[in-house]
């Protein structure tokens, strides 16, 4: 090893900003830049070969920028009138209020997520679900909902792709400087950086808590790295994301569970609803229990009640597969030291992580441990949510799968974040004067017909413009750190024509998205991108995670095909995949491609990124498009069937024959002085449709409504008397399950006959037996729907029936019933245990007793 110098002292220089523009530093320590089109331009207009040097991180350009540029900045009247008002708008933006039902609630939401994607430079990221989840915040920043973000502060984070010369996938892991980056150490009242620690059977493990501001929200990141961690194993928990083994992962979850639990009770914080995006964070619940039993003297039964009723637990996964779980003897390992100190038993702690699928086995799965520990859960589409259903439908084993308490909340992208300058620059235009703050509103994007086609064309060709040259860009500067051929290089310098029609597809490389598929018949393809009358252009990107071998086959086998010679004009492969590769094709391209197997794409929101900039989509009907389609102006690729291995040829087929009959006449063809019109209402549609559907304000209203607040009063009526009503629901569970054998329940009959006419009322009754239960401890409901040619009940309705009278220790239950539909009709009756007004919050393992109608 070469010699290398290290310093005996270090010392941070901060830039010596001109008083006239002394705000800059606080301007550039809040993201709210990243997403606020009159703050942005400041540092953009101060040097903009810096800012893009920098990769648009403007601490770390104010770290670079020379005086002389500052000075110059600061003497020139045009600069300081854009930065006066972009300090205006920055104090308009923090001072305006927290929502009120917010206030009225004082509700406070803790979100713990693996990974935040919020710009480019910040690694925190490596796919949708860290992008997914810096939207959040940034969407709760602009609707000031109450929210404090907790994550990993990564020393490394995600990898740098770089390909070999034959197209394999390599990965580097520069380090992150934290000094250069949008965060501060958080402090104490008396200046002191705040550290916890939790234990590992190595030692404890001492935790540094940073704060990053996105705009009214803070995101707090936990971080190893420290010099109190002497031991190398345990300094290296934040050392990279998903980087390591299942040692590793449970180290990290227990640092992000436990620890940022411990963090937010150590800065003062007291979230009244506690948000888990995805299982990884799910140890959390461990700590909750522990902290109720410590200081409020409750048991495990009741601390797990108590805590359960402000959990949310989002899950993402389609597949067992995706899912975090461990030995139980690594969960041992890493857990029972804290149960024993804490008087839980460690196999009742395991169970909570134990028998939710079949794939499972006897592993503690983090998902199943944050279902049962969660009384709120959700899926990210409507189909996702049926997939889930199905997946843990052994978590409410007496229930039918469509009942399972999981509800669909489809995911939406920041609109203000993805949407392109130039496109805002001609909304304002044309749509109302509040547009940017009003865009969540529906009536916002009527007025999209009244932009001019040429108008909005000449955008769209503006950013393809754009693409172009960036393609061009980034390919060179690859080919020249391979040192490829002048040639090569020549002829990547003038690859594409802005002129042509161009597809995209960039995405992580899981072998469930099928990323090769529109490759599968090559001749037809061929034909395809290079007739001479409608020409096409096809952009990939994307990353294969380090150990999926598979899945750097598929990028392997692009890389070659984009250097075949029939190939090698019109298919290019863009390497290092990550925020802004991405914002550039979803702004530039005319069709984006999303081909998964239908079932297995939780949501998506690449898509949804394009077309809020106009992009038209091509998509299996999976995730958010199965909900889009027919208002999207996109074309579907199949129908609405569940995957088989034999779809791969249809599915390309279909791909090849809608570019040929449909997408690519329509786009060429009939133009009226070089505008596309027909191909213009459909991307009008898309606009005007997909805008206010799929941004994450809709979203975060869903969220608000349906699980945040119900959560937070939940648990306000629960803590309420020192947590006396966690103790009664307690108590009344195991009076519940001591008395279930006893409970019976018959038909009480109808009066009829088998025919009715529509409109007839029909008399629901049962007849049940409680034992020593009382009705008010039990839910009656009658189960309606039609008979299929099996004898089965399908396309159900629950009819919750109420007491009606109480009869020689028999309780009647009952209510009038009447069809409106025709045909085969049936009933059946059931009866479970009445643990809430809310159906959706009922625990894991809940009991029923069902007769036949």
């Amino acid at each position: 090893m070469p010699f290398q110098v290290q310093p005996i002292h270090e010392f941070l220089v901060s830039p010596a900003l001109p008083p006239a523009l002394s705000r800059l530093g606080e301007l550039a320590h809040n993201l709210l830049w990243s997403w606020d089109h009159t703050i942005r331009p400041l540092f953009r207009r101060l040097d903009p070969a810096l800012w893009r040097a920098c990769h648009r991180n403007p601490v770390l350009m104010l770290g670079r920028v020379p005086q002389e540029t500052l000075e110059k900045a600061a003497s020139d009247p045009r600069y300081i009138a854009l930065y006066e008002n972009a300090c205006r708008r920055y104090d308009a933006y923090m001072r305006s209020g927290r929502h009120e039902g917010a206030k009225k609630l004082s509700m406070l939401v803790a979100y713990f997520s693996m990974e935040y994607g919020l710009v480019e430079s910040l690694t925190l990221y490596s796919g949708g679900l860290g992008i997914l989840s810096g939207d959040h915040l940034k969407g709760a920043s602009d609707m000031a909902l109450n929210l404090v973000g907790i994550g990993l502060l990564y020393q490394k984070g995600y990898f740098q792709q770089h390909l070999s010369p034959d197209g394999w996938q390599t990965e580097r892991s520069p380090i992150n400087d934290f000094y250069s980056w949008p965060i501060q150490p958080m402090v104490d009242g008396k200046g002191n950086e705040i550290r916890v620690q939790v234990q590992f059977p190595q030692g404890p493990c001492h935790i540094k808590v940073w704060r990053m501001r996105v705009g009214r929200v803070d995101l707090l990141l936990l971080d190893t790295n420290i010099p109190e961690n002497t031991n190398p194993e345990i300094r290296d928990v934040t050392d990279q994301l998903y980087g390591g083994d299942t040692v590793v992962r449970i180290r990290q979850e227990i640092v992000l569970g436990v620890g940022g639990l411990r963090a937010l009770k150590a800065i003062g914080l007291e979230p009244t609803v506690f948000h888990m995006n995805e299982g990884h964070s799910a140890f959390l619940a461990l700590e909750r229990i522990r902290l109720l039993m410590s200081e409020h003297k409750l048991s495990f039964d009741e601390a797990l009640e108590a805590s359960r009723m402000n959990n949310v637990f989002t899950t993402h996964t389609p597949v067992p597969a995706g899912i975090d779980m461990f030995d139980p003897g690594l969960v041992y390992e890493y857990v029972h030291q804290a149960c024993e100190q804490s008087g839980i038993s460690f196999e009742r702690f395991l169970q909570l992580g134990q028998g939710g699928t079949e794939e499972q086995g006897d592993r503690f799965s983090m998902a199943v441990l944050a279902l049962k520990a969660s009384a709120y859960r959700n899926a990210v589409s409507r189909l996702h949510a049926e997939v889930s259903q199905a997946m843990f439908h052994n978590l409410w084993p007496d229930f039918p799968e469509h009942e399972a308490p999981i509800t669909p909340i489809t995911n939406g992208v920041h609109l203000p974040t993805w949407i392109s300058g130039d496109l805002a620059t001609l909304y304002d235009s044309y749509l109302s004067p509040d547009w940017r703050e009003q865009y969540p509103e529906a009536s916002v994007w009527e007025q999209i017909p009244d932009v001019p086609n040429d108008e909005l064309w000449e955008i769209r060709r503006r950013r393809k413009r754009r693409l172009v040259n960036f393609v061009r860009e980034r390919l060179v500067q690859r080919a020249q750190e391979r040192r490829a051929s002048v040639n090569e290089v020549r002829r990547l310098a003038e690859i594409f024509d802005p002129e042509v029609f161009t597809i995209g597809f960039s995405r992580r490389f899981a072998t469930y998205k099928r990323a090769t598929l529109i490759f599968r018949d090559r001749e037809r393809l061929r034909k395809i991108l290079t007739n001479p009358q409608m020409p096409v252009q096809l952009i990939i990107a994307g990353k294969a995670h380090p150990r999926d071998d598979p899945g750097k086959r598929f990028i392997r086998e692009i890389v070659q095909i984009s250097r075949d010679p029939d190939f090698a004009r019109n298919v290019v492969f863009i390497e290092d995949y990550d925020i802004e590769v991405g914002r550039e094709l979803y702004q530039g391209v005319d069709l984006w491609l999303n081909n998964p197997r239908r079932g297995e794409e939780a949501c998506g929101t690449s898509g949804m990124k394009a077309a809020i900039n106009g992009t038209l989509n091509l998509s299996i009907l999976d995730g958010w498009f199965d909900e889009a389609y027919e208002v999207s102006g996109g074309w579907a690729i199949g129908d609405r069937e569940a995957y088989s291995p034999e779809l791969d040829d249809l599915h390309a087929s279909s791909i090849y024959s809608l570019l040929e009959n449909e997408i690519l006449p329509l786009y060429y063809k009939g133009r009226e002085e070089g505008v596309p019109h027909q191909w213009m209402l459909r991307v009008k549609q898309s606009l005007m449709n997909l805008s206010p559907m799929f941004n994450c304000q809709r979203m975060l209203k869903d969220y608000k409504t349906l699980l945040y607040e119900p959560a937070h009063e939940a648990f306000m009526k629960m803590k309420a008397d020192q947590f006396q009503p966690a103790r009664e629901k307690s108590a009344w569970m195991r009076r519940v399950e001591r008395e279930w054998h006893r409970v019976q329940i018959e038909d009480g009959g109808t009066g009829l006959g088998a025919c009715v006419l529509t409109g007839t009322p029909i008399q629901l009754r049962a007849a049940v037996q409680l034992g020593e239960l009382k009705a008010e401890d039990v839910r009656v409901e009658a189960v309606v729907g039609r008979v299929n040619p099996e004898g089965l009940l399908e396309e159900t309705s629950v009819i919750t029936l109420p007491f009606l009278s109480e009869q020689n220790g028999k309780y009647l239950f009952g209510r009038d019933f009447i069809p409106h539909q025709t045909g085969r009709l049936g009933y059946t009756l059931r009866v479970s245990p009445n643990h809430c007004d809310d159906p959706l919050t009922k625990p894991c393992h809940t009991p029923v007793r069902w007769t036949r109608g």
